[in-house]
Order: structure tokens, then sequence, then C-alpha cells
């Protein structure tokens, strides 16, 4: 798999938003701006990837393997933020932040794989 930028930066958005959450879950806090505005990080790192991938695409760099997978990954993962959120808004205790945490381990892991369907890595 090519490292590239927008996977280094969406580990890194991904992990301070894990920490951040889990942290807040550890001191007993129940969801807050900053736990919520680590999510919405995420998601907005989202966005921007999903408009580089298309502006990528109408520059002619095809994604090795299938488009439908990679944007439907991509969808997917754009949900996912977006349903902790409302898990977090509904259930406000600390438990939620670990839910709100659980959004960052799982957009690294769906990243991880949208990059491998762009270069065409085959998954291990």
């Amino acid at each position: 798999m090519i490292v590239d930028g927008f996977f280094i930066a969406g580990t890194v958005v991904a992990l301070v938003s894990v920490l951040v959450c889990v942290a807040a879950a550890v001191i007993r806090q129940p969801p807050n701006d900053i736990t919520i505005l680590s999510v919405a990080a995420v998601e907005l790192f989202l966005l921007v990837y999903g408009v580089a991938a298309v502006v990528r695409q109408v520059g002619g760099q095809a994604v090795a393997g299938e488009v439908w997978e990679f944007w439907g990954y991509w969808l997917t993962a754009l949900l996912v933020p977006v349903a902790a959120f409302w898990w977090a808004m509904l259930e406000r205790s600390r438990w939620s932040n670990l839910v709100l945490g659980a959004v960052g381990i799982t957009v690294f892991v769906m990243l991880f794989r949208m990059e491998q369907i762009w270069d065409g890595a085959l998954p291990a």
C-alpha cells in the first residue's frame, strides 16, 4: 500500500479524536463540546477526502480496485460519525464518549481499506 498525505492526515485526526473521547470517558465526563468537535473533525476530514477523491478521479487518476466499493466505504464512513453523534446526544453518559471514540478507530480502519482499494493492494 502506498501511504499518501490524506492517509496520514486521516490517521492523525482519527487518533486525536480517539484520545480525546477516551480521556473524557476515563475522567467520567459526559459528551461535551470537545468530544463532539473531535468527532466533527473526523467528519470534516471525510468530506474533504471525498472531494479530493472526486478531483483525483476527474483528473485521470483511476481507482485500481472497484470504484463502487471505494465509494461505498466512503459513504459508510461518512455516516458513522453522524450515528455516534446522535447516540451521544440521546444518551448523555460517560459511556457515550467511548462510542464517540469508536468513531476514530472505525474510520481509521475504513480509511485504510479505502487506500488499499485506491492503490489496488489486496487485503491481508
